[in-house]
């Protein structure tokens, strides 16, 4: 039987391919990467289609999605045509490597998504990292309600993800998984 949640995202340079992989960690969820060219295989699309949860990641780019994601966005118009993912869980994860970098722009657009597909988005649900003995090593540093944000420098590589990203992405993971099991 394959995983009721699915994992669908773009990465152009790994370090959301490796939030993604903690995301599927902690959710027993499956990964659908979007390829460079912004495709699913039609196997991946099936695989969507049968999931109870669909999580979007993607890297922040611009201060929006990648256009690989957009590509897969405007592609799933004829799920939208069908209502296929309509009363799914939807939730979303973004990375950049400014600490703010317009995060939040990136998560709109998939909330926006997720709201015109009729989906039920859920929150990273979980406080912020907000006081003065706070450290990178905390979960949620980044304070983000609407959705996993993570922060890599542009010069890092995929291995120097910070260790509070990591973790917090593994406890956003268990959170849709907790949800599936509460409202599926």
């Amino acid at each position: 039987m394959s995983s009721p949640i699915s994992i669908v995202f773009h990465s152009g340079y790994g370090h959301t391919e490796k939030l993604a992989q903690a995301v599927a960690q902690a959710s027993g969820g499956t990964l659908l990467a979007i390829d460079a060219e912004g495709e699913l295989p039609p196997e991946a699309w099936a695989h969507l289609d049968a999931s109870r949860a669909i999580v979007f990641g993607s890297p922040t780019y611009m201060g929006n999605v990648s256009w690989q994601f957009k590509k897969f966005a405007d592609a799933s118009s004829g799920v939208w045509a069908k209502q296929g993912w309509k009363d799914k869980l939807a939730a979303g994860f973004t990375n950049s490597a400014g600490l703010n970098g317009d995060k939040l722009a990136a998560l709109h657009a998939m909330f926006t998504l997720s709201q015109q597909h009729g989906m039920v988005w859920a929150s990273t649900g979980m406080p912020p990292a907000n006081v003065k003995a706070s450290t990178r090593d905390d979960l949620n540093y980044l304070a983000s309600f609407a959705g996993l944000m993570a922060t890599t420098p542009a010069d890092a590589g995929v291995d120097e993800l910070a260790a509070g990203d990591l973790a917090t992405a593994r406890a956003f993971g268990q959170r849709v998984a907790d949800l599936v099991r509460r409202y599926n």
